[in-house]
């Protein structure tokens, strides 16, 4: 992730190092959102102006790694959608600036998060996207955080925006892959932490070979989540042709978080599964995710007609 706002030039390779001022970006989300899940904390976030750092001093890099620290600390807003639609849509970054709320209505429509919430929604239509805040929403009971609803337009028109629909996923899928990649990594730390304090046997479970077999992979599966992830980000970021990248990226990850949180019901055992514990909760994120901006399956056939195979 190496410095923005410079041309790399067509023989650049990607750096995975941050900057000074991206560690520092991402120090203090942490810091931040340490602790808060379950906490509405969008105005205090728009108060910081992380809405608009893509935009203004940084770039959508930067803005995935803010979307990562709150895929870690399970903290629920607007913030991906918000900004996603900004990627695309400049015309509306003084509203995104003010704090409004955007969201996207995929063409194949079906189900919204953030839509009620949403002062703008832009929509996918066979003729390009329109941002519309003309909507009926119905509350759906749906698996993962985010409020979502059934969405039906009021209006049949809306204000067509120079943007294509494969922009307006790719920026998506690519956001959530950070968001997944945080969700990832907080559920390998809960593991490893339970299985140096969870005694069995008189000993702490860390020290059988299977247990240290199970937290090996979903440390691959994370790292290699997180590559992955920053690869499909760092193109978008620099400009660069990414359709292949956010394609791998997104069935990749999608499919690594859901190993990565199965694993870690196996070390927990039934302990993960009760209310009162954070790990079904990433599970619950991990499935909903999975399904943002297209599913695992949904990328592996793009992927495929991109390689012509």
């Amino acid at each position: 992730m190496g410095a923005l706002g410079q041309d790399p030039g067509p023989a650049a390779l990607m750096d995975l190092t941050l900057t000074e001022d991206q560690a520092l970006v991402q120090r203090t989300a942490r810091e931040f959102l340490t602790g808060r899940a379950g906490e509405d904390v969008w105005k205090e976030i728009t108060g910081l102006g992380w809405q608009v750092l893509p935009f203004e001093d940084f770039g959508f890099l930067e803005a995935c790694l803010l979307i990562e620290e709150m895929g870690r600390a399970r903290v629920v807003t607007p913030h991906l959608s918000t900004v996603v639609c900004g990627m695309v849509a400049p015309s509306l970054l003084d509203e995104i600036r003010e704090g409004a709320v955007c969201a996207y209505v995929p063409f194949s429509g079906a189900l919204v998060p953030w839509a009620a919430e949403a002062d703008r929604l832009l929509v996918a239509g066979p003729s390009g996207v329109v941002v519309t805040d003309e909507v009926s929403c119905t509350p759906v009971e749906v698996v993962g955080p985010a409020p979502t609803y059934r969405v039906e337009f009021t209006s049949p028109t809306g204000q067509p925006l120079p943007a294509s629909v494969e922009s307006i996923e790719s920026f998506g899928a690519a956001a959530t892959c950070a968001e997944m990649v945080g969700g990832a990594q907080a559920v390998l730390d809960m593991t490893v932490e339970y299985a140096k304090t969870r005694e069995q046997f008189g000993k702490p479970i860390g020290t059988f070979q299977a247990v240290q077999h199970h937290c090996a992979n979903m440390a691959m599966d994370v790292l290699g989540a997180r590559f992955i992830a920053y690869e499909a980000i760092w193109h978008l970021d620099q400009g660069r042709e990414a359709a292949t990248e956010v394609s791998v990226a997104k069935s990749w990850v999608s499919e690594a978080y859901e190993r990565v949180c199965a694993l870690a019901h196996q070390v927990h055992g039934a302990i993960g599964f009760t209310a009162e514990h954070d790990l079904h909760h990433y599970t619950r994120h991990a499935m909903s995710a999975a399904l943002s901006f297209g599913d695992a399956d949904t990328h592996t056939d793009r992927l495929a007609t991109l390689l012509g195979i």
